[in-house]
């Protein structure tokens, strides 16, 4: 499984979910998807993830997590990245051209009015549980490496500044800082 087919996974999953913009429910519909392939094609797809986490593990977008849920630990950059990979393919491209663009979203601006975080620890773990279903057995401690790229040293600033935060991510700002 190749990153186009992980991302035509997560669109069926996503096209199934009652409720689309639910990370939580993407991640289970494509786990339950993915257990029905061979355990190499699992194995394939927990590649595949990875590098989607890698890809987008940049300053601009963990600034934007900052914002978007009030604070951003590395574990939760993970879990905000994760939820990002459930919103498909064209949200994911287009946030990391742009973070700021997130305040386009409509599940963005409801997080902003509600003060829910936008995060899904669970998207890190469909490939390991569709494994464990499928075989009966963890993925093989081979099945991935995770390489990520230095972050920007121009975004090498406190994402706690409201007034940085305000510059680079005005949109955002405007939804989630008083």
């Amino acid at each position: 499984m190749d990153k186009q087919q992980f991302w035509q996974l997560i669109e069926t999953a996503r096209q199934q979910a009652s409720d689309p913009d639910d990370g939580d429910e993407v991640a289970r519909r494509a786990t339950s998807q993915l257990a029905t392939h061979p355990a190499e094609e699992i194995v394939a797809a927990q590649r595949a993830l990875w590098e989607l986490m890698a890809a987008s593990y940049t300053n601009p977008l963990w600034a934007a997590a900052y914002v978007i849920n009030g604070g951003c630990s590395d574990d939760g950059f993970d879990y905000f990245r994760g939820w990002l990979i459930t919103q498909g393919r064209e949200v994911f491209e287009r946030t990391l051209a742009d973070p700021d663009a997130l305040a386009e979203l409509p599940v963005v601006r409801a997080s902003a009015a509600d003060g829910v975080d936008l995060e899904c620890e669970e998207t890190l773990s469909i490939a390991w549980n569709a494994h464990i279903a499928a075989t009966g057995g963890q993925l093989p401690d081979d099945a991935y490496t995770i390489r990520y790229p230095e972050l920007d040293p121009a975004w090498n600033v406190d994402f706690g500044d409201h007034g940085e935060m305000r510059r680079r991510l005005p949109r955002l700002a405007a939804l989630h800082l008083e």
